[in-house]
């Protein structure tokens, strides 16, 4: 049996992209800071409250939202099936 992704669906998006804005990188809604940014920063191991207070137009929700769904569903949600032995 084939293991599906789940498919997300939101009411409203931490992030968006638009053609017209910075050539359609997916930013935070209103505002111009790509979600990437987040991403190098936590990498660079900066904390998200150092983010936020560098990128004062990023919503704190937004940002947590965003990596919530960077992360992906936990394994807690989505246990790791062993694969089946050979016969």
């Amino acid at each position: 049996m084939p293991i599906v992704s789940p498919v997300f669906t939101l009411d409203h998006s931490p992030v968006q992209s638009n053609p017209d804005l910075m050539g359609g990188t997916l930013v935070f809604r209103g505002s111009r800071v790509p979600a990437q940014t987040l991403l190098d920063y936590l990498n660079d191991g900066f904390s998200l409250e150092e983010f936020l207070e560098m990128f004062p137009s990023v919503n704190r929700e937004d940002a947590s939202e965003f990596l919530n769904l960077a992360r992906g569903p936990s394994d807690e949600d989505h246990p790791v099936r062993e694969p089946a032995e050979a016969a």
